[in-house]
């Protein structure tokens, strides 16, 4: 069956920008939030979004009221009830997501698909808590949706052919690039990247450089769009250390434990740009490294 009518669960940052997106794709969206000041906070950062686009010139007047034409908001699960595809977007908390899809598993027809945007957590661990575990299936997105290209299409022993498929023909009906990852907790990018990131903190800790000069020697020196310590404040410290608590429980491999230094600035708030602060102050015109 093709996808029509797209839920999605959560309109946080990523919620917001994959409800924006599937509307783009001329999809009928409807997003459902806890409360009305969650939606009104996730309708203003899709009218954001669309409002630095049509700045940007990348789209028209006449584009961004058709997408928002497209999109709805709901505080009622049941609403739900009549999509092809439900993206959950919440927590990355395992019981949280489990709950929503046991709930969705009662409401939804069979042929729904249950995807889940986490980017750690293992999505059989959510296809265990639905009756129907073969149309469950990982679509990890990257931040911010609208731009970066790429999905992470998770695949579980219990998806089904028929589930992977239509997951992956909605990720190019998107404009975006499915990759197909093993369920595996990080799959393949954040396999990769968070040991990365995790690296370049133990480097600063035993002194080898700066914060602006191990940034500045990933940029100039292998082409990195930006360093590891300005990647840590975009993506959010408290978030990078919550993904390396998960995968180091998964593997048990020291690439994945967490540096001391990490967890003291997420006790002490500093999570990054949306804090303010993180390895670098935001408050200034440009950002000036912090101690640490």
């Amino acid at each position: 069956m093709k996808i029509q009518k797209v839920g999605v669960a959560g309109c946080g940052l990523m919620g917001s920008g994959i409800a924006e997106v599937a509307a783009k794709g001329g999809f009928d969206v409807l997003v459902r939030e806890v409360d009305e000041r969650a939606v009104e906070a996730g309708r203003g950062r899709i009218e954001g979004s669309l409002a630095r686009a049509l700045k940007r010139e990348k789209i028209t007047a006449e584009d961004r009221d058709e997408v928002l034409g497209r999109v709805r908001f709901t505080t009622e699960i049941e609403a739900l009830a009549d999509r092809d595809i439900v993206i959950e977007a919440v927590i990355e908390e395992l019981a949280v997501k489990n709950e929503l899809f046991g709930t969705l598993d009662g409401l939804c027809p069979d042929h729904t698909i249950f995807a889940t945007n986490t980017s750690s957590l293992t999505v059989s661990e959510m296809a265990a808590a639905v009756e129907r575990p073969d149309r469950v299936v990982g679509l990890h997105f990257f931040n911010p949706v609208p731009v970066m290209k790429l999905v992470e299409v998770v695949r579980t022993i219990a998806t089904s052919d028929e589930t992977w498929e239509r997951s992956q023909a909605f990720a190019r009906a998107l404009g975006k690039e499915p990759i197909t990852a093993g369920d595996r907790s990080g799959f393949v990018v954040n396999l990769l990247l968070v040991p990365y990131m995790l690296d370049a903190i133990r480097q600063l800790e035993r002194g080898v450089a700066s914060i602006e000069d191990i940034d500045k020697g990933m940029v100039l020196g292998c082409g990195y769009p930006m360093g590891p310590f300005t990647l840590c404040d975009f993506v959010g410290n408290d978030t990078t250390l919550r993904i390396a608590d998960i995968m180091f429980d998964e593997y048990r491999e020291s690439r994945y434990a967490a540096p001391p230094l990490l967890r003291r600035m997420v006790a002490m708030g500093r999570y990054g740009r949306k804090a303010g602060k993180g390895f670098y102050d935001y408050s200034g015109e440009r950002p000036v490294p912090l101690p640490v």
